[in-house]
């Protein structure tokens, strides 16, 4: 039997690998040239390169922990109004307002909000109201549960019990029971009986089961408070606080190593030098930049609902998967612009929970101008069972528009004066001024300003689905005065 014989590459095609491997003496790259002696890095390079790699690992960790550093921001906006334990819930009563920097809340619906804390607190209940919408997600801003309609109780009312990491005791019965990667968690409150029922929520530490301290129901609708995180060199203080708070297996290891590479480690302070420092306030404005894209100008098809109106949740998973890869645009687009994480909200059913779409350009593509007049046209029979609402943001912080008209820039067709066409259509009017006879369908707008309108369908019915029925461009109709 005769033994194959190996050929091997020919000597021009071994030539050919070793060029295939080989670098030149100089790469041009956007950091400056990178110079090397037969492969090997001159000193120069060395530490140009460390450079671009701290600057390019720094946009990686902004763009990708955007979601925790968003509630660090907001544990510390809580604080500031008050809402320092547990024990306290914040509230918007009777709405939300522009006096409070928040991410795109809506002003139609009274929100409840409070942090758990399972280091301090240990296993902690919380009794759901009945008909209420209700959710807890982690500190790294990932889905734990749902309460109420869309939970387990079906809307009647339950009982909830949260389990910390590594907690091996006693789990007694009679409880829907969750456990969570991290001992912070957001807690969102919403009750279709509005502020009454929600305020029959009840939160304490198991070891209280029966007989718990009553919860203080704290109203910061009409306080100034900041729950949005950094775009500066400030926004990794607030990812280091969180690293070093929660356990190292609560974050995946491939986030966490991106972390580590610019000195971020569960158990480490973060000190960076001088150099690391300035690297990082510009690895900062670079990813705030990019964010800002994701999120005003997406590029994913699957972002586009129609027209000039995009949607925040791309591909419809809550965990931002597609075809079991990790959308990374798709998770920065949405916390960027938004707070709170639900499979219910990434897929709405037809007449339950709500819809959105938001618009950052006008019918002809250009970006709104606040010195502007802009109409946009609903038609007649809108598909929302309950009723729809839009309402103005701004486009530097993502919160509700500050006018000196009103702390609540939106008009809702449930909001008692937006008043439709003699068809059952509407024409709402955004711009510095009112239309003649166009009071009661205005919000105000300020010159200097851009801005970005969210639609909301609640209780979204099949012609919003199936699309036909579909919103209009937001026109502009007038020019700013000289």
């Amino acid at each position: 039997m005769t033994e194959p014989t190996a050929a091997g590459l020919s000597a021009e095609d071994f030539a050919e690998a070793i060029a295939s491997l080989s670098l030149p003496d100089t790469i041009p790259s956007p950091f400056g040239d990178l110079e090397f002696f037969d492969g090997v890095p001159l000193p120069q390079t060395v530490g140009r390169a460390y450079d671009a790699l701290d600057l390019l690992r720094g946009i990686d960790v902004f763009l990708n922990a955007v979601p925790g550093a968003s509630l660090v921001a907001f544990r510390a906006g809580l604080r500031q109004a008050g809402v320092t334990t547990p024990r306290e819930i914040g509230i918007t009563e009777p709405r939300a307002t522009s006096k409070s920097l928040l991410l795109t809340p809506n002003t139609e619906t009274t929100y409840g909000v409070m942090m758990l804390d399972l280091k301090a607190w240990g296993p902690t209940v919380i009794e759901a109201p009945p008909q209420s919408l209700c959710v807890v997600d982690d500190f790294w801003f990932r889905y734990v549960a749902d309460m109420g309609i869309a939970g387990p109780d079906g809307g009647a009312g339950g009982t909830y019990l949260f389990l910390p990491p590594g907690y091996d005791g006693d789990v007694p019965e009679g409880y829907f029971t969750y456990r969570t990667p991290t001992f912070t968690n957001f807690v969102v409150l919403r009750a279709l009986g509005g502020v009454p029922a929600m305020k029959q929520t009840k939160i304490y530490p198991l070891a209280e089961a029966t007989e718990p301290t009553p919860n203080t129901f704290v109203n910061f609708s009409d306080l100034s408070m900041n729950t949005i995180h950094s775009n500066d060199f400030h926004f990794f203080e607030e990812v280091a606080q969180l690293v070093n708070e929660e356990p190292a297996e609560a974050l995946d290891a491939e986030r966490a190593g991106q972390l580590a590479a610019i000195g971020i480690s569960h158990g480490q302070p973060f000190e960076p030098d001088e150099r690391l420092r300035d690297i990082l306030q510009h690895a900062a404005l670079i990813g705030a930049g990019i964010a800002r894209v994701l999120a005003y100008a997406p590029r994913d098809p699957d972002a586009v609902l129609y027209g000039s109106w995009r949607n925040a949740f791309v591909g419809g998973s809550y965990e931002f998967l597609r075809n079991g890869a990790r959308l990374l645009d798709a998770r920065t687009q949405y916390h960027y612009m938004a707070t709170v994480i639900t499979p219910a909200m990434a897929k709405a059913r037809i007449g339950a929970g709500s819809a959105y779409a938001y618009a950052l350009d006008d019918a002809d593509g250009n970006p709104f101008d606040g010195a502007k007049t802009y109409r946009m046209h609903v038609d007649a029979e809108p598909p929302a069972k309950n009723f729809w609402a839009v309402d103005l943001y701004d486009t530097q912080t993502r919160s509700l528009l500050i006018v000196p008209s009103t702390d609540a820039p939106a008009l809702a067709s449930n909001d008692g004066h937006t008043v439709p066409n003699d068809d059952g259509s509407y024409d709402l009017y955004f711009g510095p001024t009112a239309p003649e006879g166009k009071e009661s369908n205005w919000v105000e707008t300020i010159p200097g300003k851009s801005w970005f309108p969210i639609f909301r369908a609640y209780g979204p019915l099949e012609a919003w689905f199936d699309q036909s029925w579909k919103l209009n461009d937001i026109e502009l109709v007038g020019e700013p005065s000289l």
